[in-house]
């Protein structure tokens, strides 16, 4: 019972994340940092990253692992918004750094949407629909990188 609680809070905080995530993302296409929107992404990302360790697994699972690299990129994406202020090459580490947090979050989710929901199986491949997640999300990484330009001055 707890462990179901403790799922419907995780995939909740999940869910939060990928969806503010995204907004962030539309918000450095645009070229507007999002200050309310980045730090509820932030947040997010974290708890549900550091949520994911707590469930009861044996060993080093390929999900550890990716929560590991998950929380690095998650603190020099946070360092580079908050600490550095996003100057100089701070603020393309921090636009890679987001997009790829999100992502992330995303790559879970679709691995978890495979595992639950059998249909999707028969509505398109697995490796196919991770790959085609893995190059839009490069594509606009990228983008992301080259036109997030918050106007000088502006208090991070």
């Amino acid at each position: 019972m707890i462990l179901h609680i403790y799922t419907i809070i995780h995939t909740l905080l999940s869910l939060v994340a990928i969806f503010t995530g995204f907004a962030v993302l539309f918000g450095m296409l645009a070229g507007n940092r999002l200050d309310g929107w980045t730090k509820w992404f932030l947040i997010t990302a974290v708890a549900t990253t550091v949520t994911g360790f707590f469930f009861p697994f044996h060993g080093i699972t390929p999900g550890i692992k990716l929560g590991v690299i998950s929380l690095v990129v998650l603190v020099v994406t946070i360092y580079a918004r908050y600490a550095k202020h996003l100057a100089s090459a701070w603020r393309w580490i921090y636009a890679v750094g987001a997009v790829l947090a999100l992502y992330f979050n995303v790559f879970v989710g679709i691995v978890q949407s495979f595992e639950k929901i059998p249909a999707l199986n028969a509505m398109a491949p697995f490796k196919l629909t991770q790959l085609s997640v893995l190059v839009l999300f490069v594509v606009l990484g990228f983008v992301a990188a080259i036109r997030f330009r918050p106007a000088p001055g502006c208090p991070a």
